[in-house]
């Protein structure tokens, strides 16, 4: 797909459009949830799973604390949007500079991400991001871990909803580039600092260091 086709562009945004929340953060989010709906001692892989589960470790580690995967997935939930928004409104979760050069798109914007649909909701309103027709963040529930990237699911939901044929998805990461070839669109991989040794499975149709090289592409 020639790149002058594009008719909107989608975001990622952890690492893309904010800093990534720091992973100790997200891991005290994790102790706290289990802290709130089990009496035994978390273990350091627990945490760690808790992360980015899949459903079927979510029940392991919810059998192995007594808990249903339900009332876990929902602790677990809250947990980490209430983390992620006191680092948002610390200063410490922040737009990167060059997400500035958006204003000059003249095309529909999207964001698709990951992170719950309240933690963008967060962003959006905290760090005044606008611009975007539609948004989409992971449901608070078990079908959402079925439904994240890279399933496809919230990103084509995304493309119906801006009424789009040829989008271009920005991402930073695999997962990103996967969902973009699951629902038959470009990918372009943001390669910021985080991501210098960075491997992708498969070659993405574009790779830029900053929001800037969106500007050439379209």
């Amino acid at each position: 797909m020639g790149a002058n086709t594009y008719d909107a562009v989608i975001f990622d945004n952890d690492g893309v459009l904010t800093t990534p929340t720091e992973y100790d953060v997200l891991v005290q989010a994790m102790q706290t949830a289990l802290e709130n709906v089990s009496e035994r001692e978390p273990t350091d892989e627990h945490l760690e799973e808790l992360i980015s589960p899949s459903v079927a470790s979510l029940r392991q580690v919810a059998e192995t604390h007594a808990v249903e995967p339900e009332t876990l997935w929902h602790a677990r939930e809250q947990a980490a949007i209430a983390a992620q928004r006191a680092e948002i409104t610390a200063g410490r979760k922040r737009l990167y500079d060059d997400v500035a050069a958006l204003e000059r798109l003249a095309v529909p914007q999207a964001i698709v991400s990951n992170n719950q649909h309240e933690t963008i909701r967060n962003i959006l309103e905290h760090l005044a991001l606008d611009g975007f027709e539609v948004w989409y963040g992971r449901e608070p529930t078990i079908q959402g871990i079925q439904r994240k990237k890279p399933n496809a699911y919230y990103l084509e939901s995304a493309i119906d909803e801006l009424g789009v044929s040829n989008p271009l998805y920005v991402g930073d990461s695999r997962v990103d580039v996967t969902a973009a070839e699951k629902a038959g669109i470009d990918a372009a991989f943001i390669r910021r600092e985080h991501r210098h040794e960075y491997e992708l499975p498969t070659t993405p149709a574009h790779e830029i260091h900053s929001l800037e090289g969106l500007v050439d592409l379209f």
